[in-house]
């Protein structure tokens, strides 16, 4: 097993390109697992406003709930680094359990739940103190998390186990294991809580969990190859899934799971964010070094911007 590498920036400013306007801003924050640093774009001009190095191969990212701090999970320094999302600036790094990957925070935004892919199991950290205050097991080769919106679920797929845990936030205990299509990965939770998404990085299907049920309810191909990360429009209507094997973002009815578009972006587009208002989409495409900005009243890729080296995680701070 790898021995635990503790970041030495904990206590270091960040490296910063440009600075920071005095009013609210969107920036989008993208981990570069390959030169060990986070790209900040401003997603107005569209520009590199910094380039922040943290621990080694940073992969996961979530912004707190207030928008104030990102949080960036090192896998190969087993510590998450926290970033000022303002200044820009790393505030501190600390343990979260080995090899860190995805991160979520709990609705009410007291707990930080960090999956640990080789420890099988969930970190969770008080948001406050950034103390471990529980481990929790999980299934084969976690890969990441998302808290539902009512804040009732912490859900986690398991790429090996071909499951989701279904984490109680009120007790932090494992409730239940869902059964998915095979290496699942990127899931995103609708609007109501009552539906989970799953893409299904093998079975190159997408499945929709009822959360009544417990259980997959429908499934279907995506037609694309590899599908990783799947981002679902504020109404619902749409659903969009990334494919790292086919490099292109598909657009499905959410309603009848057909094909709606293909966006092409590039090889190994990853993970995905979507901007506050909904109408750009954010991809990594992890091959190419970029973000592909997408419009999502057309479709289309209006945007690529440079990243660092095999960008992998995204996330977007509403700053003020």
């Amino acid at each position: 097993m790898r021995a635990s590498y503790l970041a030495a920036l904990s206590l270091l400013p960040a490296l910063v390109v440009g600075h920071a306007p005095a009013g609210a801003e969107v920036r989008v924050f993208v981990t570069n697992e390959k030169s060990d640093d986070v790209t900040v774009i401003d997603a107005s001009t569209r520009k590199v406003v910094a380039t922040i190095p943290v621990g080694k191969r940073p992969r996961g990212v979530a912004v707190s709930p207030d928008g104030r701090r990102v949080y960036v999970s090192n896998s190969n320094s087993d510590t998450v680094s926290i970033i000022d999302a303002r200044s820009l600036t790393v505030l501190r790094s600390v343990a979260a359990g080995l090899d860190p990957e995805g991160l979520t925070f709990g609705k009410a935004g007291t707990a930080l739940y960090v999956v640990n892919e080789n420890e099988l199991s969930v970190t969770v950290l008080d948001a406050t103190s950034l103390a471990v205050t529980r481990k929790i097991a999980v299934g084969k080769e976690p890969e990441t998390a998302v808290a539902s919106p009512d804040g009732r679920w912490i859900a986690v797929s398991n790429e090996t186990s071909d499951d989701v845990h279904l984490i109680d936030s009120a007790s932090d205990t494992v409730v239940k294991r869902i059964p998915v299509p095979k290496n699942p990965r990127g899931m995103r939770f609708t609007a109501d809580s009552r539906h989970l998404w799953v893409a299904s990085e093998q079975a190159h299907e997408v499945s929709v969990i009822d959360m009544t049920q417990m259980a997959v309810v429908r499934s279907a191909p995506t037609g694309g190859a590899r599908p990783v990360d799947v981002m679902l429009t504020p109404d619902g209507s749409r659903a969009y899934v990334s494919h790292g094997q086919s490099g292109d973002v598909r657009v499905l009815d959410t309603t009848s799971l057909s094909l709606l578009a293909t966006i092409p972006t590039g090889p190994r587009t990853w993970w995905m964010a979507l901007a506050p208002d909904g109408r750009f989409l954010y991809a990594t495409v992890g091959r190419a070094g970029e973000v592909a900005v997408i419009d999502t009243q057309s479709n289309a890729v209006v945007a690529r911007i440079p990243c660092g080296t095999l960008p992998w995680g995204v996330a977007i701070a509403d700053v003020h």
